[in-house]
């Protein structure tokens, strides 16, 4: 299948841009090649168009990833840092990227191809990849978890309070209450995740303001009630505070 072959090219560069010792330049070489070959052909622009985005996304891991890497071990020397970036070149996927881990626990950002084909340029590419290495720096994924169990027993201890005995009234109740913890500081996680992105894309030396400027091709959430998203102003401004305490 197309996107196995896809995911392990690109998995096998991003272990070669994260983990020691470094393999030889002709291995590095080929690494990229069949990585962005398999890149180029699941974009949908034209040959040369296609060819020059997937350049761009290797070129963005080969720089970050190691980056990522560093910062993460330099704020939580037992976490597991080695980043694997893949690719989802499932037909009809939306523009997304997002960070989860995998069965061993380490830690995956997938890009589906329609957000790579989306992305203006090499600063807002890293401004993205870093932004979802920040969540698993930060401990996003087992914080969420936490507040959902937590939302889950506050609301089934509610439920039984108010006198509901049908398990299922229950478990819906614990379920809402899951979802609802999970989304309590989302916001919050995400603004967190901008200020690590923007250290690790300026010390992997992209533009992290000319990168934020990705959210100006997203639409913006505002400031809706639970929503998992702040507006887009406040992302934009908390980038311009952490590029000013950065100095540059």
């Amino acid at each position: 299948m197309r996107f196995i072959s896809l995911v392990l090219a690109v998995a096998a560069l991003s272990a070669l841009a994260a983990c020691a010792p470094q393999p030889s330049p002709r291995a590095d070489v080929g690494a990229r090649t069949a990585a962005s070959a398999a890149l180029a052909a699941a974009l949908p622009e034209g040959a040369a168009e296609g060819e020059a985005q997937a350049r761009l996304f290797i070129s963005v891991v080969t720089a970050l990833a190691p980056v990522a890497r560093d910062e993460c071990l330099r704020r939580d020397a037992t976490r597991n840092c080695d980043f694997q970036i893949l690719v989802d070149d499932r037909p009809g996927a939306p523009p997304n990227a997002f960070q989860t881990l995998d069965r061993a626990g380490r830690p995956v950002i997938i890009f589906t191809v329609p957000l790579i084909a989306l992305v203006g340029n090499a600063d807002e590419m890293a401004f993205v990849m870093a932004h979802e290495a920040g969540h698993h720096i930060a401990g996003h994924l087992a914080r969420q978890q936490e507040n959902a169990a937590l939302g889950a027993a506050i609301f089934g201890q509610l439920a039984g309070e108010r006198g509901l005995q049908d398990p299922r009234d229950i478990r819906a109740a614990q379920e809402y209450g899951a979802a609802v913890g999970a989304r309590r500081y989302s916001q919050d996680f995400e603004l967190e995740a901008d200020v690590i992105g923007t250290i690790v894309a300026a010390r992997a030396g992209f533009d992290p303001l000319r990168g934020a400027a990705f959210f100006a091709r997203l639409p913006d959430p505002g400031n809706r009630f639970l929503g998992t998203h702040p507006p887009n102003a406040a992302r934009l401004e908390i980038v311009r505070q952490t590029v000013a305490a950065l100095g540059l």
